[in-house]
């Protein structure tokens, strides 16, 4: 069913629950539970042209690709160190109605070689990460600075 959405509104509920949040639509005076599926955007001026919504029961088991969100990446920079993310999605299932809109990872106080693992993401009850155990979704690295002396070798690699 084709319907349209106030352009604010739309962008409003996407910048603070993201590309997959839950949302009630009213159509025909029925108001309908899901999830935003697929955003497509203008590829230069980035405004969303089309939404594909996903309706669903609120009691109905779903499968979802959720975006993993990793807090504390500043207190790694500030340690210097980084976050090295293989993956930046959590395939989980459960009740429609207890699907968090993302899932996140505390990545602060961590040290160097630390892999984070399926165990160390945190979710509701009723809501299981199908990905394998031993999925790694990222790792923390040292950051590494480039002597001055490696730039000067490299810029007249360069110009040659």
């Amino acid at each position: 069913t084709s319907v349209m959405f106030e352009a604010a509104s739309l962008n409003k509920l996407i910048s603070n629950h993201g590309v997959n949040a839950k949302l009630y639509v009213s159509i025909a005076g029925e108001t309908k539970f899901g999830f935003i599926k697929d955003v497509q955007r203008h590829p230069v001026a980035r405004k969303v042209i089309h939404v594909s919504i996903q309706l669903v029961a609120a009691d109905q088991e779903v499968k979802r690709h959720l975006p993993v969100t990793f807090h504390g990446r500043d207190e790694l920079e500030h340690r210097q160190l980084h976050l090295q993310v293989l993956r930046s999605e959590v395939e989980v299932s459960g009740k429609a109605a207890m699907m968090p809109d993302t899932t996140v990872m505390d990545v602060s106080g961590k040290e160097l070689g630390y892999a984070f693992m399926a165990s160390d993401i945190h979710l509701p009850e009723g809501i299981m990460n199908l990905d394998s155990e031993h999925e790694t979704y990222a790792i923390v690295k040292a950051v590494k600075e480039e002597s001055v002396e490696e730039a000067e070798q490299a810029a007249p690699a360069a110009e040659a």
